[in-house]
């Protein structure tokens, strides 16, 4: 009842949300990728060729804690998406029976999620790499080098997912095959 009464409202508004959800995906989709593939990824495997080498070290740190810091428009974008693709669903006039959007919303509950409450856990909360080094704990270089290690692992395994999903949950939102 209250999810009809709210499609009602935001009704007349559906083209306007409609952007905003878009807006919202291709600023968590695209946010951090130039970063990433210009910036991580080559300092990575600089770090990776010559592990023990300290400027190496330290240039992987500083990467890696200012992508932390860079995931925030990601971050703030995951949850308006979200929130305005919950909008879309309750004015249209499209439900699960549409294959599409069970393909979609499968995608989002069941890839999307889970990898976003990993990620903002690796980036902001227990595996901020920054505030481990601040933490000033006795084990803060070995948990620093545990959580580094473990956010790079998961973007390695993360980011293919997400880019072929991504583009995959775009064309179903715009294209709404039949």
């Amino acid at each position: 009842m209250f999810f009809q009464q709210l499609g009602a409202q935001l009704a007349p508004y559906y083209l306007h949300i409609k952007f905003l959800h878009l807006s919202f995906a291709v600023l968590w989709l695209g946010s951090t990728a130039v970063a990433y593939l210009n910036y991580l990824v080559p300092v990575m495997r600089a770090w990776q060729r010559d592990p023990r080498n300290p400027e190496r070290i330290a240039q992987r740190n500083l990467a890696m804690e200012r992508f932390d810091h860079g995931v925030l428009i990601e971050h703030a974008a995951f949850p308006l998406l979200l929130l305005s693709g919950l909008a879309l669903l309750s004015i249209g006039a499209w439900g699960p029976q549409h294959y599409w959007l069970a393909l979609k919303l499968c995608i989002v509950v069941l890839v999307f999620l889970p990898i976003e409450i990993v990620d903002y856990w690796l980036s902001h909360f227990g595996g901020n790499k920054r505030q481990i080094r601040l933490s000033g704990r006795a084990d803060a270089a070995r948990r620093y080098e545990q959580v580094l290690h473990q956010h790079w692992w998961f973007l390695i395994v993360t980011t293919p997912l997400i880019s072929v999903t991504g583009l995959l949950v775009l064309y179903l939102a715009v294209v709404k095959p039949l």
